[in-house]
């Protein structure tokens, strides 16, 4: 059943991505909240689509830590459920993303025209002083920037590696930073999707001023502590 429900979910994801995708074209030509719109709009209809079809909910936990202004929002990531889930959960979030994912027909363009954050991962201090600039931009636009501090998908469990990007931010540009755990991975699995309840949790703010070391620790040690208790069964 879960095989069957799966594959009615993915004919579901595809049609309606190509139907959003083309009809929301001429949001291109208009003011940058008609694709935010849109990608929220999408967001919601996968969703939708999940409960439906595979009986996968989701739930949101500590959304008060996310009140107080723009803040650098980083946490795990599972599976492609996160990068769907947030955009519809944080309003207007500049996600951090692979440069490459501008090159995707479509995708890419509403990536560019939603000011979302592209970077070149292979050109390291380049990308660096990238990620600052375009952060301190976003920021000054009053949105938050949502990062995957180790920068790819890791299964659940897997061992942690979190990349200097996230501690540049928050040093560099002064703001707090929220933590957010989830268990996505345990039910957006390759191309199987399993019912239950896809758990989000954000977590009390670091306050700015912590020193980089000092900073890494405390982030990792909340989000990975977070992340085990969401673990089904935990």
């Amino acid at each position: 059943m879960v095989a069957l429900r799966s594959i009615l979910f993915q004919l579901y994801f595809a049609l309606i991505s190509a139907a959003m995708t083309i009809s929301f074209l001429p949001a291109l030509l208009a003011p940058r909240s008609w694709t935010v719109g849109g990608i929220r709009l999408w967001g919601r209809a996968t969703l939708w689509g999940l409960k439906a079809i595979c009986g996968l909910r989701y739930e949101i936990r500590g959304m008060e830590h996310l009140a107080g202004g723009p803040a650098v929002i980083a946490g795990k990531h599972q599976a492609m459920w996160d990068t769907v889930a947030l955009p519809v959960v944080v309003k207007d979030p500049a996600l951090v993303l692979k440069r490459q994912l501008l090159r995707v027909p479509l995708y890419g363009w509403y990536a560019l025209k939603a000011r979302m954050i592209a970077l070149d991962r292979g050109a390291h201090a380049t990308a660096l002083r990238s990620l600052l600039k375009q952060g301190k931009d976003r920021i000054a636009a009053g949105r938050s920037i949502a990062i995957f501090p180790e920068g790819t998908r890791k299964k659940p469990g897997a061992p942690t590696d979190y990349k200097p990007g996230v501690a540049a931010l928050y040093t560099q540009l002064g703001v707090r930073c929220v933590p957010f755990a989830l268990n996505s991975g345990y039910f957006w699995r390759g191309w199987k999707r399993y019912p239950g309840t896809i758990v989000i949790q954000f977590l009390p703010a670091i306050a700015p001023g912590l020193k980089r070391a000092e900073f890494m620790a405390r982030l990792e040690g909340d989000i990975e502590a977070a992340t085990a208790a969401l673990a089904p069964g935990a």
